[in-house]
């Protein structure tokens, strides 16, 4: 027996048959052209054909996980159709007279060196695996090697060196126990996958080619893999598969139950979203209400800005599908991660910092008065509720309210229906508004923490780069002390607080958020029923 450490995933336990994932490292050879047209052309119909690929899987990846994490695929179908990228291509084909596989690859070797050279800016890190993704693809299609030689047949637990989010996407869910990659990061766009298909998964771990064929065990409880497990162990952690198979069983029996402790402490359960789509996961989780709707994906998906039509029957569809219950929407969160062409936004040193969220609307107030119409209009449909991200001042929230007053004026004044009682809220995910938390309570409805960039801002901890794994502590004690001040400040001037980052379905502090005093949980749609339980197992009066 074998046994190799490395990072979890997800906690669960997979066992079955090792099949390594094997890429192709195919040399792209490096040859002159007579004709450059038709060189340009195989190109450019390569492009259209990974593109259609990329659609395709998107739309695979929608019903598998959901329009937030299907984004990856739009964004790469994006960069593939990115000046700087077809014009590096375009011109080493015209120039150098070099065939169309070359030019790809030096266009994406040159890129991913540069993105990979830029050490303080992580976003940018992350971007040289995507543009080496799409140019592997190109490559694929023009020399000819399009088809699947990895297909999975049998079930079984995957090892590989790495898997780009589209390789993940493409394994058949029905035949993957498992996988473990030697590389990645526990907030790479592959790891989130992993988790939301609810699949095992280990990173970081030391693989060898002679593992295939072996039998192996992912355990995700202890970050272990094992590799031909003696056979106490072996039936030691099938008991622990059944046992989590029977839990999760047992958690559909709690749909319809309220989420309130034994001792009678009630607490809203809610879902985030990304997408129209996504409604459909809330109601079959039996979700209280939508507790973050992020509804910068309708920019992200789109090649303009969306109009107030559009939004409009967007967020009308999202409040007419939850009858009633609570839906609260984040108005546009564009910038640092989240890049729109069409927004014209300048390079930032750093992004996460930078020109983002509310401070877009706050300067481009056309965009904002635009996505307000379509929300107050919407109102009449449902129950919306309005927040408002990367708030850090008290000037911030008064312009905002004037804005909307203006909104709701030029309503009022066009003979347009909305409901003039809609609760509005901010964001705290800033150290500046958790200080700040006890003025801003006075001023509006709620108060939604974002537990992710509070983390990150009070640490001063990049959260998406692997290289600080160790030193990032959600749990550290002055992100609980900034939470527990919300709370406080929040209940004293009438505002209640609720939690929609990560930190929202860590069940290891649920009973710790509930002494705090929180209001409301809003966790991803497949996590409500694991909280559900444990907040039904709490007696907060011991």
């Amino acid at each position: 027996m074998e046994s190799v450490n490395g990072k979890s995933i997800l906690k669960g336990i997979a066992i079955g048959k090792i099949k390594f994932y094997s890429k192709d490292q195919q040399m792209v050879a490096r040859k002159k052209i007579d004709d450059v047209e038709t060189e340009l052309a195989r190109y450019h119909a390569a492009n259209d054909k990974a593109v259609e690929q990329l659609n395709q899987l998107h739309d695979k990846a929608v019903a598998e996980v959901g329009e937030v994490n299907a984004e990856i695929f739009e964004m790469h179908a994006m960069m593939l159709e990115d000046p700087d990228y077809v014009e590096s291509v375009e011109n080493i084909i015209k120039n150098q007279q070099l065939n169309a596989e070359y030019a790809v690859a030096q266009t994406g070797d040159n890129m991913a060196a540069i993105f990979s050279a830029m050490e303080d800016n992580d976003y940018m890190q992350a971007r040289a695996a995507d543009v080496r993704d799409i140019s592997e693809r190109l490559i694929n299609i023009l020399s000819g090697k399009d088809t699947d030689q990895n297909a999975i047949d049998e079930p079984v637990i995957l090892i590989a060196e790495d898997l780009a989010p589209s390789e993940t996407v493409q394994l058949d869910k029905s035949k993957l126990l498992g996988f473990v990659t030697h590389l990645g990061s526990t907030n790479s766009h592959t790891a989130i996958l992993a988790r939301t298909m609810d699949t095992p998964a280990l990173i970081g771990v030391d693989i060898k080619p002679e593992w295939d064929g072996k039998m192996g065990i992912i355990d995700g409880y202890h970050q272990v893999f094992h590799v031909d497990p003696e056979s106490e162990l072996l039936e030691t952690l099938q008991k622990r598969q059944q046992d989590d198979a029977m839990k999760k069983q047992l958690l559909q029996e709690l749909k319809g139950k309220d989420n309130i402790t034994i001792d009678g402490k009630r607490i809203n359960l809610y879902a985030n979203i990304g997408n129209v789509s996504d409604v459909g996961s809330v109601l079959a989780n039996d979700a209280q209400g939508i507790g973050l709707f992020r509804s910068e994906f309708l920019y992200l998906e789109s090649e303009d800005f969306p109009n107030e039509e559009e939004q409009f029957g967007a967020y009308k569809r999202v409040a007419e599908s939850m009858a009633g219950k609570k839906v609260i929407i984040r108005t546009l969160d564009i910038g640092a991660d989240k890049q729109v062409d069409y927004f014209n936004l300048e390079h930032e040193d750093n992004p996460a910092l930078g020109y983002r969220a509310i401070r877009i609307c706050l300067t481009q107030p056309d965009i904002f008065k635009t996505q307000l119409r379509a929300l107050y209009r919407a109102s009449m449909f449902g129950n919306i509720s309005i927040m408002f991200p990367m708030i850090i001042s008290e000037e911030e929230v008064d312009e905002v309210l004037q804005i909307v007053e203006e909104v709701k004026a030029e309503l009022r004044e066009a003979g347009v229906p909305f409901k003039e009682d809609v609760e509005l809220g901010i964001m705290i995910e800033t150290p500046a508004a958790a200080l700040m938390s006890e003025e801003l309570a006075k001023k509006v409805d709620f108060f939604s923490i974002g537990t992710n960039d509070l983390t990150q801002y009070t640490l001063a901890i990049d959260r998406q780069n692997p290289k600080l794994d160790k030193f990032y502590n959600a749990h550290h004690p002055a992100v609980l002390k900034f939470i527990q001040m919300t709370i406080e400040n929040g209940h004293k001037h009438g505002a209640w607080v609720g939690i929609c980052g990560e930190l929202g379905a860590d069940m290891e502090l649920t009973e710790t958020f509930l002494r705090m005093g929180i209001d409301e949980l809003s966790v991803s749609p497949v996590s409500v029923l694991p909280v559900r339980k444990t907040i039904r197992d709490l007696d907060l009066s011991k």
